[in-house]
């Protein structure tokens, strides 16, 4: 079955001095196109990128991939109302990996696991990547998840859908610190970038 990627870049990046989160330097390139291009690589389609005010910027970074830009008209409701946006332009059916351009450091290990994770579970619906027993992202869902993230509100965060699925929610342990480094400020960013490249290092 076809797997959509769903890269989330709706904010104003009011924490991070208003400059787009997405664009901060990973190996040389923007976030957001090096997680498009891990994307484009591994087959996954369509790569659907969510933009809200800094639209212009993130465009221009994304030339020439092939990846849909969409804008979420409704990014100050929240979040969530972000996500719908995407979803909306991915065909039904595929199932979607959701990644926040707010984890940036995730290795391409962690989707692999999670490939491996769906194709050895049947009945999960929901994979939760995790490093030292915290969760993070990106997270993997199965296509029966759409309906229900579709009928949230804007304001109510994704994690209020995981009681409903119970058993079907599957944490994938990951060696990978940056499925929770999640960058919020200029600080959070320097530390998991030094964390990253020390890590690469070592591998």
């Amino acid at each position: 079955m076809a797997t959509a990627a769903l890269l989330l870049s709706g904010g104003e990046s009011s924490r991070f001095g208003g400059q787009p989160k997405a664009l901060v330097p990973v190996g040389g390139v923007p976030a957001v196109r090096r997680m498009a291009e891990i994307c484009i690589e591994r087959g996954l389609e369509p790569v659907v990128v969510v933009v809200g005010p800094h639209r212009t910027p993130i465009a221009h970074e994304l030339r020439g991939l092939g990846v849909l830009v969409v804008d979420s008209e409704n990014w100050r409701e929240g979040r969530t109302a972000s996500v719908r946006s995407g979803i909306e332009a991915i065909p039904p059916g595929r199932d979607i990996l959701f990644w926040p351009v707010d984890h940036p450091f995730v290795t391409v290990a962690t989707l692999e696991a999670l490939d491996r994770a769906r194709e050895s579970d049947a009945l999960a619906v929901w994979f939760i990547p995790t490093f030292e027993g915290q969760g993070g992202h990106p997270v993997l869902w199965r296509f029966s998840v759409r309906s229900d993230v579709l009928d949230l509100r804007s304001d109510a965060p994704l994690r209020s859908l995981l009681p409903e699925f119970g058993v079907q929610v599957v944490r994938v342990p990951v060696d990978d610190p940056g499925v929770v480094r999640k960058i919020e400020t200029p600080e959070d960013y320097r530390r998991a970038a030094d964390e990253w490249q020390s890590r690469s290092t070592e591998l």
